[in-house]
């Protein structure tokens, strides 16, 4: 299938805060803690994190890992048991869960395995949660690139980027990250 063809079938769209994204993500994480019989950190990060905003309904979890090999041994194990590797370098790994040869399931997760300390996303959360005015203005832009990347989900991702850095070079100047 190609790109253009997988977009089609996943397309981005948003959709309000939904409360019982914190329930899929606390499951998910009882079942990564699980399958993870070593020391993780794991945390509900992107916009199903923040509260109040409209949000792509997948849920996005980083799970930092302590060296590379716990990155690769979590790795290998979360495809033995279904999850779909979307790719991998020596630091990092993107697996997803929750597409079908039909569209998105019910219960979309991201899983974002990473070293200890490479966690960008937890700054930006706790940015956003703790300035809602920041937050809306980042669900404004959203929503306006919404429809004109409905089918491109790397120009979608692309053109939140300057926003995204900002706010979290602003964050971890401030410590605002846990």
């Amino acid at each position: 299938m190609s790109l253009e063809e997988l977009w089609e079938l996943f397309p981005v769209f948003l959709t309000e805060h939904k409360p019982y994204w914190t329930e899929w993500y606390l499951g998910e994480k009882e079942n990564l803690l699980k399958l993870l019989s070593f020391p993780v950190k794991i945390h509900h990060v992107g916009s199903t994190a923040v509260r109040g905003i409209w949000a792509k309904p997948i849920v996005d979890i980083l799970v930092e890992t302590e060296d590379e090999a716990a990155l690769n041994t979590a790795t290998r194990i979360l495809q033995e048991n279904g999850y779909i590797l979307m790719g991998q370098t020596s630091t990092r790994s993107s697996l997803n869960k929750g597409y079908t040869e039909r569209g998105f399931s019910e219960r979309v997760f991201h899983i974002h395995i990473r070293l200890r300390g490479d966690n960008d996303e937890v700054y930006f959360r706790d940015y956003l949660l703790a300035n809602p005015d920041v937050a809306k203005e980042y669900e404004r832009l959203k929503l306006a690139l919404w429809k004109r990347y409905e089918h491109d989900r790397d120009g979608y991702t692309n053109a939140k980027t300057e926003f995204v850095k900002k706010y979290t070079k602003i964050a971890k100047t401030i410590g605002a990250g846990t």
